[in-house]
């Protein structure tokens, strides 16, 4: 049995698959995002552990008599958040998490200091990324900033609370803009950047090697041998890819969860900075992807139901009710609540619906919704294709994959088959899982199969000419966005 944990942003999610690859069971606990001040988004590290430990309790629960059988874990996490320790490993401050963008003017400060940046790392400084958040802690808590003894990726302070080791893989490092992801080692002259070194760092590994072991304590508390192995893990989109199969070169998902991606896989380094194009190293060796990031996806779907009194499910279903001439009509919506990676790289962006009347009910603004997310996967599909990545199909997992309207929208706007899986939904605990598996001696052909096809969505060409125009028109919109602020 294998053990696969995801530290999402909402939610810690874990699931068991046995040596077949079935899904057992699974279990989830939610998390709440702090915002104390606008651009902020930070969570208490050990708020990660309760929930961890609730989680562990409802699966054990769940399948007590497999349980003892688990053997090895593996760990998927949300990417870039900073987890500051000192040398008695204590926590220092709140984490900074990824969608947390007060570290612009920090992007700024490493872009002129490490001219080398996009060449070794690959990518542009963004907010999102850990490095201008420590420049940040450094120039506005130096108090903190001078106790720092590690730096700890989220998922990796769940493995240091595991088994007392600081380790990390190689795709969340690459999260970091500390990585030399050709290399696939830390960048000292990146560290030196933000007054760092090598020794503020976790050990690396692969993705599918082995990290450590649970310590005695954890296991006896929660019922497991005291031989577990825990595999390197991977960051959440990454992990993901492996839960879908997506390993070789050509294959590509979308993933509509709190933010949306677009992830392509990748045979060598192929950096497009330029373009606000992500490349980082995959979670196994020798691969490397390319993804592009909206930073608001399925969360605008619950941020619009909660702000309308609604639920998902009847909101959906209200929109699929929709015909041609009243999406037509609907409103244009920008998504970016939370300011926006790929392709603008513009943490001050902001969302907005264009076109409201008196006529307009809560359907045509949810369809707004579902389509302005969409629009966004386009743009990250246009700077892929720039960058000479060619897809034929994507698939889709994510809490978004549940929508086949939003499916069917997405091969609509992308003009690309999209296909859902059974499970799909699991993302990045089940490719955990199969680190987990892989680390126990599993190989990439037997554990990395893609699951089965739950539904495929063809585009539909007759909506395609509308939805050309509309995408136009929200294009226009985030430029005239623009230029209002430099004006």
């Amino acid at each position: 049995m294998y053990l696969g944990i995801d530290l999402g942003t909402s939610e810690i999610k874990a699931v068991v698959i046995d040596g077949s690859g079935t899904v057992l069971a699974s279990a989830g606990e939610s998390l709440e995002v702090q915002r104390p001040h606008p651009h902020w988004a930070e969570q208490d590290p050990a708020d990660w552990w309760r929930a961890t430990q609730a989680v562990i309790a409802r699966l054990r629960n769940k399948i007590p008599q497999q349980w003892p059988h688990i053997c090895s874990l593996g760990l998927s996490g949300q990417m870039h958040g900073a987890v500051l320790l000192n040398r008695d490993n204590q926590v220092l401050r709140p984490a900074i998490l990824w969608n947390d963008t007060r570290s612009g003017e920090q992007c700024q400060q490493l872009t002129q200091s490490a001219p080398e940046l996009h060449q070794i790392a690959g990518n542009l400084a963004m907010p999102g990324f850990t490095a201008p958040k420590l420049l940040w802690v450094a120039r506005y808590e130096p108090e903190i900033f001078a106790q720092i003894a590690t730096v700890l990726l989220p998922k990796d302070f769940l493995r240091w609370m595991m088994s007392g080791d600081k380790v990390s893989d190689m795709s969340d490092a690459a999260g970091t803009l500390w990585l030399d992801v050709a290399k696939r080692d830390w960048s000292d002259s990146l560290l030196a950047a933000c007054g760092l070194s090598r020794d503020h760092m976790p050990h690396l590994v692969e993705g599918s090697d082995i990290s450590g072991q649970l310590k005695g304590d954890i296991a006896r508390a929660w019922g497991l041998s005291d031989n577990v192995t825990i595999a390197g893990g991977g960051g959440d989109n990454a992990a993901s890819a492996v839960g879908i199969g997506a390993v070789n070169p050509g294959d590509a998902f979308i993933s509509l969860g709190t933010s949306g991606v677009l992830f392509a896989v990748n045979d060598r380094f192929r950096p497009n900075p330029q373009s606000a194009v992500h490349a980082f190293c995959h979670a196994l060796p020798a691969r490397w992807h390319q993804m592009s990031v909206m930073l608001t996806a399925a969360s605008a779907l619950r941020w619009f139901c909660q702000l309308v009194g609604s639920n998902e499910t009847t909101l959906l279903a209200e929109i699929a009710q929709m015909n041609q001439a009243e999406q037509r009509r609907a409103p244009v919506f920008l998504p970016y609540l939370s300011g926006e990676r790929t392709p603008h790289n513009d943490p001050l962006a902001h969302g907005a619906f264009h076109g409201l009347t008196h006529a307009h009910q809560r359907a045509a603004l949810g369809y707004a919704v579902l389509e302005g997310v969409a629009f966004g996967v386009a743009d990250g599909l246009d700077v892929l294709s720039q960058a000479g990545t060619r897809l034929e199909q994507c698939s889709l997992i994510g809490g978004g994959a549940r929508s086949e309207h939003w499916a069917q929208l997405m091969a609509d706007v992308l003009d690309l088959p999209v296909i859902t899986h059974q499970g799909g939904e699991a993302g990045g605990a089940l490719g955990a899982a199969r680190l987990g598996w892989l680390a126990a001696g599993g190989t990439v052909a037997q554990v990395c199969h893609k699951p089965a096809i739950e539904r495929s969505f063809l585009p539909n060409g007759e909506r395609q000419p509308l939805l050309a125009e509309r995408l136009a028109v929200y294009r226009q919109l985030y430029q005239q966005q623009l230029a209002l602020r430099r004006a």
